[in-house]
């Protein structure tokens, strides 16, 4: 009886172990290079975590990480590619409960609305999965020509991708603009939202532990401005998109991604993440090799097959 009392007693003074939120990088939580971090709020100014504050150096290794993962990653198969997504939408419905909590902090939502956006957001990542051994019949194709040739045309992934996550929608748009990128077979350094980067950096703890090789995606906190300029300068990163940008800072990251000739796709306002997102995010990122192969003759009469 007292040794029950004694159990009771401890749990009752019991404190809660805090999470120690960690960059993801190579399939790995370093902490920043740096050793910075910043403190995260709620939506009432509540202290929630301390994040990890990015530097220069931890975006150049996101790059290598990622340009390391690139060879593999795009020549899977896109049926494969689509099976490892589907198992990331599995490993998030696994933790829905976590990430409800920490969207629900982060955006200042009720429970139940908080709910509702990762549901939308759980579904949003089984979409792109379904569409990677499809977009190719969609943006690909036989060629009509005048000719005695073959004209076939096929989507290939433009490399490594840039993504500042949206600012204000810290998981559902988060995801809908990481998923499209590498369900196309493009590798991603992705820059969280800056005021709200704690689902972001749990996402890189769901991909760790799903079927996705380290690397196709490397998740960054801190300073968007801070981390995304040397990002947009890299001569290894082949793209960028500017979601999380204002006018501004978008204007000298397009400045900046000029010198090697990177994609970029501008802010484009979002009133509603939870409405059907369409194909753009995943052409936005796709080159198109076109081969032409000459016909043959069948015997004696000529015809071509």
């Amino acid at each position: 009886m007292s040794e029950h009392v004694s159990i009771s007693g401890s749990a009752a003074r019991r404190l809660s172990v805090f999470k120690t939120y960690k960059l993801y990088v190579g399939g790995k939580f370093p902490r920043s290079e740096s050793g910075r971090v910043y403190e995260v709020t709620d939506s009432q100014g509540k202290w929630l975590a301390n994040a990890p504050q990015s530097s220069r150096k931890d975006a150049r290794d996101a790059v290598v990480a990622a340009r390391k993962a690139f060879g593999g990653w795009s020549g899977a198969t896109a049926y494969n590619r689509g099976q490892v997504l589907y198992r990331v939408a599995e490993m998030l419905e696994g933790r829905r409960a976590q990430f409800v909590r920490e969207v629900a902090d982060a955006e200042g939502l009720s429970k139940s609305k908080a709910a509702a956006v990762v549901d939308a957001t759980i579904d949003r990542w089984v979409w792109y999965a379904g569409w990677t051994d499809k977009i190719a019949q969609v943006v690909g194709g036989g060629n009509p020509v005048a000719g005695p040739y073959f004209n076939l045309s096929s989507p290939e992934p433009t490399g490594v991708v840039a993504v500042l996550a949206p600012q204000e929608s810290s998981f559902l748009g988060l995801v809908s603009v990481v998923a499209p990128v590498i369900a196309t077979g493009n590798t991603a350094v992705v820059v969280a939202s800056e005021r709200s980067p704690l689902p972001a950096l749990s996402l890189g703890e769901v991909l760790a532990t799903s079927d996705l090789p380290g690397g196709v995606v490397n998740v960054l906190s801190g300073r968007t401005a801070e981390i995304a300029a040397p990002l947009a300068a890299h001569q290894d990163v082949n793209a960028i998109d500017l979601a999380g940008a204002d006018d501004d800072l978008a204007k000298e990251l397009e400045i900046a991604a000029a010198d090697n000739l990177k994609r970029v796709l501008r802010p484009q306002p979002v009133d509603d993440w939870t409405a059907t997102p369409g194909i753009d995010r995943m052409t936005a990122f796709l080159e198109t090799k076109t081969v032409w192969h000459p016909t043959g003759s069948l015997g004696a009469s000529g015809s071509a097959y």
